[in-house]
């Protein structure tokens, strides 16, 4: 009866060290893979970083566009251009997108809800050059001319799906007590919601839309079809507008080297500001206790 039970124990043994050796092996692989993707990331920001630091400076962000060929001048236009088009499509596109995750989270059935779901998935894997041609047909063709207006509703078409899932799904992690306790004092059903539910998910929301923000600040292809750029400073939306995403693009191509160094800082620039808007999103989740 031992010999049995000795070979059993040998093949327990064999078993559990080719699981051993099977979990290093893969945890190896995963690793290197992690590895290899933080490498290209940052061998992409280092390379932004050494060849558009240098050329950051604050006549840069002060200064207009001096004429082709001149070397000197900045992008003020640009950065002037990109926070009235980025701000007037949040100012459109996150509140509605809020809404519309209230709605999914607290009033949807499951048709409804499903659909919407759906609806807003798919809105948020469409490429965004394809956003940038429905605003052209929808805007820019009808109006018979290209602004930032124009370009603020691409804009915030990217926005709103991103913050209605966001919103939705923080929401859903209230906890229902909060809602059964409202309720059980008389207090209508819009009225919880306003006053306890989204209060209670305020950092959630937040976080979520300082994100979107984050991702149209960086978009080009929509504002070709919208904005089409401009190489003068100017602060009515009615007309084309400038802005850091359509300079980076329009001075790479051109076969100047002063601006193709502005080029680099203003990409320098823009990666900056994503990168804070990030790290202040993860260390305000990361305090509220958001994950």
């Amino acid at each position: 009866m031992s010999a049995p039970t000795v070979t059993g124990s040998m093949s327990s043994l064999t078993l559990g060290r080719r699981r051993h050796l099977t979990d290093l092996v893969m945890r190896g692989l995963c690793g290197v893979a992690a590895l290899g993707a933080a490498a290209v990331l940052l061998l992409l920001l280092g390379h932004v970083v050494i060849q558009g630091a240098p050329a950051l400076s604050l006549q840069l962000l002060t200064s207009l566009p001096t004429p082709l060929g001149v070397e000197g001048g900045g992008i003020a236009h640009a950065v002037v251009g990109s926070a009235i088009m980025v701000g007037l499509g949040c100012l459109w596109g996150i509140p509605l997108g809020i809404a519309a995750g209230m709605f999914l989270s607290e009033y949807a059935g499951a048709r409804t809800g499903s659909f919407v779901r759906f609806t807003a998935d798919v809105l948020s894997g469409v490429p965004s050059i394809v956003i940038g041609i429905f605003a052209y047909t929808i805007v820019v063709a009808p109006l018979s001319g290209f602004s930032g207006l124009a370009g603020a509703f691409a804009l915030g078409l990217i926005t709103l799906p991103i913050v209605a899932r966001t919103t939705e799904e923080v929401m859903r992690l209230v906890p229902p007590e909060l809602r059964e306790a409202s309720l059980a004092l008389g207090v209508p059903r819009w009225r919880t919601i306003l006053a306890v539910v989204l209060p209670t998910a305020s950092t959630g929301v937040l976080t979520g839309a300082i994100l979107a923000l984050a991702r149209v600040a960086g978009e080009t292809a929509p504002l070709i079809f919208t904005a089409l750029g401009n190489n003068f400073f100017s602060l009515d939306p009615n007309r084309p507008m400038a802005s850091i995403t359509l300079t980076i693009f329009q001075y790479a191509i051109w076969p100047y080297e002063y601006l193709h160094r502005q080029a680099w800082a203003a990409s320098f620039l823009l990666v900056l500001f994503i990168l804070i808007v990030n790290v202040s999103v993860r260390l305000a989740a990361r305090n509220s206790g958001v994950r």
